[in-house]
């Protein structure tokens, strides 16, 4: 093998790889010796046939994989041989075989800059505090009771409306025939909540407590239940009584139901679920003026391939966030109707995608100085979370993520960034400042103002936080009626220096 170096230029490396026809020839003949036991042929014992005949009648079946084998190997052992860390897989092409000749081809590839990794142990920081106290648990208690729906009868002579519940009897009918699924008693269903197929639900606005209604739909063509799909179907309605909505009172039985035994035990897991979410916010604002004095210390050449993946990715995410925003304004806009930004905005963005690169590769380096891992077990735990979002396609996920290397590569990485983050932050100056949480959330929008104001083309976002309800509610009778759920894929991102 013959390298020779053709580009040294910055980061961009270059080379001219000669194998000989005697090196490739060799080992074809290896390729065939190893299929020489296998091949049976007229006049010779099995695994007898000369291997010249199997050469001269299999040899140009194994010249594909021989060639494919050795480029892979003798292009690793340039690069071996070079000291070189891609940046990137390299770029290869033959330029020059022949059968009977030199195999010659070219590598093209951007090598991982070198630089200094900054003294950690210098790195001064402030962490915001944030103490949960009885007025941040109780607007979250309030919060949890707003979510909940609460009805109260109303009297005979309300007419429903959307927002108010209506308790019913039904029976549905497709071509005269009931269906399974397609009757129910004693069933409560709100008004405009849209959780059955299109048009039941407004066909019921204006009805009185004692009425009986025939209500007239069409199932979806894409309907989950093929034999319902796109048919017409008949609904008989008997209306026991409109319900209105009505306050939830912050009480022993509001907490009772979400399996708690009192308020009191209630207050407690909110006050928990305020101090991780106020945590989660602090680590936001820490991470970040991390990640801003580490970008302040260090300047290095970045390779361009890099760069241009990372800001391909950010500008197709921004093209994205405007058709989504001119939705809003306009249900038909079309991706191809919205003006791209302009050049000085694809500038900024371009800043930003090299700030992310020279931070991923700074910690990148520290992790693996370090020897900062990731095990298995805590990649399987983020999967594991990941398919909770999806109930009953849980195997799906774990499957996606097993055959797909570079989803699996996405799940690792933030883990990853995470844990160089949190040693980073063990061996930093860290002095906590308390404050209050609207102090912490005003510092942190802020901050989004301020990127917001360097990002024309982007509008900017406020982070709110929210408390959860502790525990779901037990989940509704399913009917056929019931709208069926949209499909989401899995899919998920996390880059350094955002």
């Amino acid at each position: 093998m013959q390298v020779t170096e053709t580009i040294s230029e910055g980061l961009k490396r270059g080379y001219k790889v000669v194998i000989s026809a005697g090196d490739i020839d060799a080992k074809i003949d290896v390729e065939v010796k190893k299929i020489q036991g296998q091949i049976k042929m007229p006049g010779f014992r099995p695994g007898k046939a000369p291997l010249s005949l199997l050469k001269k009648l299999h040899g140009k079946n194994l010249l594909g994989q021989v060639l494919d084998e050795v480029i892979k190997t003798t292009s690793q052992e340039a690069l071996d041989e070079n000291k070189l860390r891609p940046a990137m897989q390299p770029k290869i092409e033959v330029t020059s075989f022949d059968e009977g000749s030199d195999l010659e081809y070219s590598i093209e590839v951007e090598i991982t800059p070198e630089f200094d990794i900054p003294d950690l142990s210098k790195l001064k920081l402030e962490r915001l505090v944030v103490e949960a106290d009885e007025d941040q648990v109780m607007e979250a208690v309030n919060n949890i009771a707003s979510q909940q729906k609460n009805f109260k009868k109303a009297a005979k002579s309300h007419k429903a409306r959307n927002g108010d519940a209506v308790l019913m009897d039904f029976l549905g009918k497709v071509d005269g025939e009931a269906f399974d699924g397609g009757a129910a008693e004693g069933h409560q269903l709100e008004l405009g909540s849209n959780s059955f197929i299109p048009g039941f639900e407004s066909q019921l606005v204006g009805i009185k407590a004692g009425d009986e209604k025939n209500v007239t739909v069409t199932f979806p063509t894409d309907y989950q239940a093929e034999n319902l799909a796109g048919k017409d179907a008949i609904f008989a309605v008997k209306v026991h009584e409109v319900q209105k909505p009505a306050d939830v009172e912050i009480n022993d039985d509001m907490a009772k139901k979400f399996g708690l035994e009192n308020l009191d035990a209630l207050k407690d897991l909110v006050k928990k679920q305020v101090e991780q979410e106020n945590q989660g916010l602090a680590r936001t604002k820490l991470k970040r003026g991390l990640l801003d004095l580490l970008a302040e210390k260090v300047s290095f050449d970045v390779p361009e391939s890099m760069v241009e993946m990372e800001f391909s990715q950010i500008w197709q995410q921004l093209k994205m966030d405007l058709h989504r925003e001119a939705l809003e304004g306009n249900p038909q806009a079309k991706p191809e109707d919205i003006a791209e930004p302009g050049d000085d905005v694809k500038a900024e963005y371009q800043n930003i995608a090299v700030r992310r690169v020279r931070l991923g590769l700074l910690l990148s380096e520290i992790g693996q100085k370090n020897e900062v891992t990731v095990s298995q077990e805590e990649v399987t735990r983020q999967i594991s979370m990941e398919a909770r979002r999806y109930p009953g396609e849980e195997k799906k996920v774990f499957e996606f993520y097993q055959q797909n290397l570079q989803a699996m590569a996405q799940m690792r990485a933030p883990l990853f960034e995470e844990k160089v983050v949190d040693f980073i932050l063990e061996l930093a100056e860290v002095n906590d400042k308390p404050v209050s949480r609207d102090e912490l959330i005003a510092a942190i929008e802020a901050e989004e103002a301020e990127d917001t104001a360097q990002k024309p083309a982007k509008k900017p976002t406020k982070k709110k936080a929210t408390t959860k309800s502790p525990a779901k509610k037990d989940p509704a009778k399913k009917t056929a009626v019931k709208k069926a759920p949209a499909k989401k894929a899995a899919t998920k991102k996390t880059k350094a220096g955002k």
